[in-house]
């Protein structure tokens, strides 16, 4: 199975992503990290987005194929990064789960994101005028929606389990 996470920055997702990927036994795959590391390479492109999520892509079907649940951790804003994830798991011929992440009170969102630390040496967070400046497309399709506004890590990773599996 493909769980793919997705939702503005600061909304709890890599938090929950992980979690949820460390109780099942799932593969995490975390775009920030292979963002900063392709800005750390010697060839790194200007914009390291579309090779982040491609290569992300290519290890998340590379782990689909070998019978390995995935956790995929990304913004995911766009229509077109989330059907190429739907069409990674259609090709390892599994399920594929969109969970968007959200945060539904604006101040919580907001002290969240001017207050966090990032654990990637060198990853530069986003401030609160970027969060709500990227791009974001509303969603096309059926996804599963967790709201980080009133609960806790565990408790968003339990209920996303039961409804889930």
């Amino acid at each position: 199975m493909l769980i793919v996470f997705s939702g503005r920055s600061g909304t709890g997702k890599t938090t929950i992503a992980r979690e949820l990927a460390r109780r099942i036994g799932a593969v995490y795959l975390r775009i920030d990290s292979f963002e900063q590391a392709i800005r750390e390479s010697a060839i790194a492109p200007r914009s390291v987005e579309d090779a982040g999520y491609r290569a992300a892509y290519a290890a998340a079907e590379n782990n689909l194929e070998l019978g390995r649940t995935v956790v995929a951790d990304s913004v995911n804003p766009l229509r077109v990064t989330r059907e190429a994830w739907r069409a990674v798991a259609a090709r390892a011929s599994v399920k594929a789960i969109d969970v968007e992440v959200v945060c539904s009170d604006s101040n919580e969102h907001r002290r969240r994101v001017e207050s966090r630390t990032t654990d990637i040496a060198g990853l530069r967070l986003p401030s609160w005028a970027e969060v709500v400046a990227r791009e974001y497309e509303p969603w096309a399709g059926q996804q599963v929606i967790v709201d980080t506004a009133s609960a806790g890590p565990d408790e968003c990773v339990a209920d996303l389990l039961a409804r889930i599996t």
